[in-house]
């Protein structure tokens, strides 16, 4: 697949979204090895949260030429860690002979046509003991105009985001996220109806709303939320 261009704003509008880069963070940090692969970077508004810290290697992946540039600005101006690389493209056309000890899909799983292709690429190139992380949009239900304007193949369940399993990797981690931020979105979709979320809801959002779900979710077991993490180990 060669250079692509991303259609859609939500990079721009969640990019802010301080509050929740941070409650993931926290979520996924425990499985972030030394070579990290973070596939679809976008803006780099992800990397920024997470490759803090010593890392022998972080590589963003990224089909649009224009985010990829971004990037790449932002590395070498310094807002991003310089043991951060970047290449074009998809993971399909990477050499399987390199191997990652993590492989990151941020909120990037649900724009693949073909997932569980995907992700069985992502295990081939996954060392032994290492850790594929996805989070993603969650509850089908919750499908919206947005999803669909913005490039949404689907959202997931647990249920059907563990069945994409390549061989060879054991689920380590699987929860919900994001509490009230469900309850909000399912509001939304019933009674104000908006296809597209205002900068004003995505702020109260994520300074209000967010709060809440970090001191709720432990108390629900995770069992539902707005967005779902599934973190796979290689065993063999």
């Amino acid at each position: 697949m060669g250079a692509q261009e991303y259609v859609g704003t939500e990079l721009e509008l969640f990019a802010e979204a301080r509050r929740w880069k941070a409650y993931f963070s926290r979520r996924i940090r425990p499985f972030l090895d030394p070579r990290v692969l973070e596939i679809g970077a976008g803006l780099g508004s992800t990397t920024a949260v997470l490759a803090p810290g010593d890392r022998q290697e972080w590589l963003c992946l990224e089909p649009d030429p224009k985010l990829l540039a971004r990037i790449s600005e932002k590395i070498a101006c310094g807002e991003l860690p310089t043991f951060c690389r970047t290449q074009s493209g998809t993971i399909s056309a990477m050499d399987e002979a390199f191997k990652f000890d993590t492989i990151l899909y941020i909120d990037v799983l649900e724009h693949i046509l073909d997932d569980r292709d995907e992700l069985a690429r992502a295990a081939e190139r996954l060392a032994e003991g290492g850790h594929l992380v996805v989070l993603a949009p969650a509850s089908p239900r919750l499908f919206s105009p947005f999803d669909a304007a913005v490039g949404h193949y689907r959202r997931y369940t647990r249920k059907s985001l563990e069945g994409l399993a390549p061989v060879h990797l054991r689920v380590a981690r699987s929860e919900y996220l994001d509490a009230f931020g469900y309850l909000m979105s399912l509001a939304n979709a019933r009674c104000l109806r908006r296809p597209v979320p205002t900068r004003r809801q995505i702020q109260f959002w994520d300074k209000t709303i967010v709060p809440l779900s970090l001191a709720f979710d432990p108390l629900t077991g995770r069992r539902f939320g707005r967005s779902i993490l599934c973190v796979w180990e290689r065993v063999a």
